[in-house]
């Protein structure tokens, strides 16, 4: 460690996890998983220890099932440890996780109990859904080692994490946190500090619009999530919207789009950089695979190919799974 709490780009051995409910329990399992030592960080010493023997139960029933690999649950026991208190966790570790409820005044509680116990050089990352990051930085002491991690639920099996680094985000802190998640198997992928980050501004776009749907009595809410989990929802479990436009041809969207603005109004009406795309004839693979995405146009059948399969066999996966239960 340099005098100013700078960090030396070390692959990262020992880490925290304060808040160990639902989401912060999955973040502390998968680092464990990754070979790291995690000590969980909770309201008092009990709680903390109710959690190390919850996750380690979990993961045995996670291996009987096959949804673990073998041992996990014997690494967990090697790996978790209760820490008396917050102090206690982040002491000596190179990373922390901040996993608490979302509210501002616990979280920027959290971190500030977390930056004042922990090492000049342990980086913080905050798991928040949607507060700015540069907000919460605030609270933090040397905020430049502070990002936000934002994993999503649940955390052992779903792949992207967002990493949001805030204007005063040191760079080599930000990659040994996405070498960390690719440890752990995971997606990590860099976005803008905004409410929301990418995630969950679009997940929250989508749900309001299906509640505006419902309200507004054109379908109810059983409906609405069959269309989508066996409409454009299918295909986003294999293409981000840009690939699936790109492929769709984005001419058909402007058109839609037309015919959505005379009722809906601005509300869905086309967006300008969508116009001046197909304005310019980049109407995806049709136009020889230029779009939002510069796709190689020599690859075209190939992706073709790919995703025929691809959907192919997520239908047949979703036959053998059979429909969800209660749904």
């Amino acid at each position: 460690m340099t005098p100013t709490g700078e960090t030396t780009g070390a692959a990262i051995e020992r880490a925290a996890v304060v808040g160990s409910g639902y989401m912060g329990g999955g973040i502390a399992q998968m680092l464990a998983l990754a070979g790291v030592d995690v000590a969980l960080g909770d309201v008092d010493a009990e709680r903390a220890e109710a959690a190390r023997v919850r996750l380690i139960d979990e993961a045995r029933r996670l291996e009987g099932a096959g949804l673990f690999d073998a041992g996990s649950a014997e690494v967990l026991s090697t790996r978790l440890r209760a820490a008396t208190s917050v102090e206690d966790a982040v002491a000596d570790v190179d990373y922390v996780t901040e996993a608490v409820f979302e509210s501002r005044p616990v979280k920027t509680e959290a971190l500030a109990r977390i930056s004042a116990a922990a090492r000049p050089d342990t980086i913080i990352g905050s798991n928040t859904s949607a507060i700015p990051i540069g907000e919460l930085a605030a609270s933090v002491t040397l905020p430049e080692r502070f990002l936000g991690v934002h994993w999503m639920n649940p955390a052992p099996f779903i792949p992207g994490v967002e990493i949001i680094p805030s204007e005063s985000t040191r760079e080599d802190a930000v990659l040994r946190v996405e070498e960390l998640m690719r440890r752990a198997g995971k997606v990590p992928v860099r976005v803008a500090d905004t409410p929301g980050f990418v995630a969950n501004r679009l997940q929250f776009a989508l749900y309001k619009e299906a509640v505006r749907i419902v309200e507004e009595g054109l379908a109810a809410p059983e409906q609405i999530d069959l269309i989508v989990s066996n409409a454009f929802g299918f295909r986003l479990a294999l293409f981000g919207p840009f690939a699936i436009g790109d492929m769709a041809g984005l001419d058909v969207y402007a058109a839609s789009y037309e015919t959505l603005a005379s009722v809906y109004g601005e509300r869905l009406a086309a967006p300008d950089a969508l116009l001046s795309v197909v304005g310019e004839g980049n109407l995806g693979l049709k136009s020889g695979g230029r779009g939002f995405l510069d796709i190689d146009p020599e690859k075209k059948d190939a992706l073709v190919a790919y995703r025929d399969a691809a959907y192919r066999e997520l239908d047949q996966l979703r036959k053998r799974l059979g429909p969800p239960p209660g749904l």
